[in-house]
């Protein structure tokens, strides 16, 4: 990674890339299709290593029988299992899908926490997944760091840093605090659809002119 990073941009640099991306996209989403809290939690879960669209098309029969912990724990493994078995590492996944619900009944009652330290207490929930729930469902400025953030960060010195947690930490000690709670947002679909690993999209970016990425196409 120390080959791509940049230096981090200035402030006022900063609230120019944010300023661009909310002209862009005042409303940005997430893609992972859910109904509550615990489908997120379940279906971020279940993203790792996975692209969204195929865990959205495995979740849809799912979450149609078990959109609650009690119901997921009532399918059983099993049940889970014959739902998601397109999704790599689907038995880990299941098992942990079922671990987590019960813990969720047991510690929780039955509710999805809003703090970081308890959801990562749940099987198969660490920090990544922990902060696109606390993200997206209560609306915290929390910053989940993918491989898409990490690269758009580092590339672009929105938010250079060597390891995920740098990254995260980057985002929020640098980005206005405005843009912070749709940070998470911004930054993945630009490095989904825009700043893609190869070849990224530099002719049609639209942070182009403040971009430190020194490979520009």
């Amino acid at each position: 990674m120390p080959g791509i990073m940049a230096s981090q941009l200035d402030y006022p640099a900063l609230r120019a890339v944010f300023a661009r991306f909310a002209e862009a996209e005042p409303a940005p989403r997430g893609e992972l299709e859910h109904t509550n809290a615990f489908t997120l939690l379940v279906a971020v879960a279940l993203s790792a290593q996975a692209t969204d669209k195929g865990v959205n098309r495995a979740t849809r029969g799912l979450f149609a029988l078990a959109d609650t912990p009690e119901r997921m724990l009532a399918l059983g493994e099993e049940g889970v299992i014959e739902h998601i078995r397109t999704i790599g590492l689907y038995r880990n996944k299941a098992r942990n899908v079922i671990r987590l619900s019960q813990r969720l009944i047991e510690v929780y009652g039955g509710e999805v926490p809003s703090s970081r330290a308890a959801l990562m207490t749940l099987p198969g929930v660490g920090r990544k997944t922990a902060n696109v729930v606390l993200n997206m469902w209560f609306g915290l400025p929390a910053q989940a760091v993918d491989t898409h953030i990490f690269r758009v960060g580092n590339r672009s010195g929105i938010a250079p840093g060597r390891d995920e947690t740098a990254v995260e930490r980057a985002i929020e000690d640098n980005v206005p605090a405005e843009y912070q709670q749709r940070a998470h947002h911004w930054l993945i679909l630009h490095g989904r659809y825009i700043c893609v690993a190869r070849r990224p999209k530099c002719a049609i970016c639209p942070i182009r002119d403040w971009c430190r990425y020194e490979d520009k196409e």
